[in-house]
């Protein structure tokens, strides 16, 4: 039996030193996480975090996966509580789920998409159990498809500090904050090269902008062949105030249109306000 959340809800379970991980995945080469000059396994953020940095830090490789909805328009409250709620319980009814964030996208988008729910897994086998699970196809039948009219599901691998906060995501920094979405597909014309640069601009300028950044977790879209996108990106912010501040800044926009918009075909970057979680189970 569910608890009650409040009717326009986010949810996560708490969060992370500063740290920014980067995997490798077998079928997208132009990742390149393995590559000590371009990006390193991982890359330890912000000082006097409580967090080990540098190569000797131990990590654990997860799977992120990102679920988007376009909800009806009619949709009442009540129906957006209960899709929610059963979402996010969905944590506490399988294994292999650590965490999970969801709730209503702020601004419109090209794609229609109303709300987010992003999840992370011990490892990407989990993400097909519990997309076969029959509690999540209850979930979907009874609490989803009759409210919503699409839904598309993106997936891959990242690296995060083998610890409980950031694997979790725990800590008070993860009660509020922005949860922010940049899903990317890079033209089959663009180099290696070309992708490798873009990727590595990305992975600085959230170093730079570190002191406003919780967690950030990037990497190829697994089976992203059939996928709409090749590379996806979650971006925890403590505040609203500081995602704008990464995503308004002049060295965002200039990364942007000199580094991605030519080598893109197809790019979307959702965001979504995450509120405070009761601590309560029905």
């Amino acid at each position: 039996m569910l608890m009650p959340f409040p009717a326009r809800i986010s949810q996560t379970i708490h969060p992370a030193p500063k740290f920014f991980g980067l995997h490798h995945s077998h079928d997208c080469r132009w990742w390149g996480a393995r590559s000590k000059v371009v990006f390193p396994p991982l890359c330890a953020i912000g000082a006097g975090n409580g967090a080990p940095s540098g190569d000797n830090v131990k990590k654990r490789q997860i799977a992120e996966h990102i679920i988007l909805l376009r909800t009806n328009p009619n949709i009442s409250d009540a129906e957006e509580k209960d899709m929610l709620d059963y979402l996010y319980t969905c944590q506490y009814q399988m294994r292999g789920i650590l965490t999970v964030s969801l709730g209503r996208i702020e601004d419109p988008n090209s794609e229609n998409f109303t709300h987010a729910v992003f999840m992370r897994f011990q490892q990407k086998e989990d993400i097909a159990k519990f997309q076969s699970s029959a509690y999540y196809s209850k979930v979907l039948d009874g609490y989803v498809k009759p409210v919503s009219y699409g839904l598309v599901s993106v997936d891959f691998e990242s690296e995060v500090e083998d610890d409980i906060i950031p694997l979790f995501r725990r800590g008070e920094d993860f009660n509020y904050g922005v949860e922010f979405m940049l899903l990317i597909s890079f033209s089959e014309t663009a180099s290696k090269e070309a992708v490798e640069d873009a990727l590595a601009h990305l992975q600085n300028l959230i170093i730079q902008y570190s002191s406003f950044i919780v967690q950030a977790t990037l990497g190829c879209c697994l089976n992203h062949i059939d996928n709409r996108y090749s590379h996806a990106a979650v971006i925890r912010f403590p505040s609203l105030d500081d995602f704008k501040l990464f995503r308004g800044s002049i060295e965002y926009k200039d990364m942007w249109a000199s580094k991605f918009r030519q080598y893109t075909t197809r790019s979307l970057d959702l965001y979504f306000i995450v509120d405070p979680v009761g601590n309560q189970l029905m």
